[in-house]
């Protein structure tokens, strides 16, 4: 279990979701938006289904309520969970990570 990774080493996020596009997708475009607003370039933001993440997944970002599938099947990622679909703080800091080259951290506690 990961407990945090330099934002500086991550290009790829992984927004995760139960099975549907609906929510899930509104988060993956508003943290696409906010990473071109904050001039983050070169980090990837992937929608994929919770069971379906690669094994090599470096961080997911998960709503609070699949955060214990999402730990099961890639254990080694960082997790980043949040509330609200859209305008939770967690994108935000997510954000900041990169912003200010600083660690991403686990919600989980890892």
């Amino acid at each position: 279990m990961a407990g945090s990774i330099d934002a500086a080493n991550v290009k790829t996020i992984i927004l995760a979701c139960e099975a549907g596009m609906g929510s899930s997708l509104m988060s993956v475009n508003s943290l696409k938006k906010k990473l071109k607003k904050a001039n983050v370039a070169g980090v990837k933001v992937m929608h994929k289904p919770a069971r379906a993440i690669p094994n090599d997944a470096q961080v997911v970002v998960v709503h609070k309520g699949l955060a214990n599938v999402v730990r099961k099947r890639v254990p080694d990622a960082v997790v980043v969970t949040f509330s609200h679909f859209l305008n939770d703080p967690a994108f935000d800091r997510l954000v900041n990570a990169f912003v200010e080259n600083s660690q991403i951290t686990d919600s989980l506690g890892g």
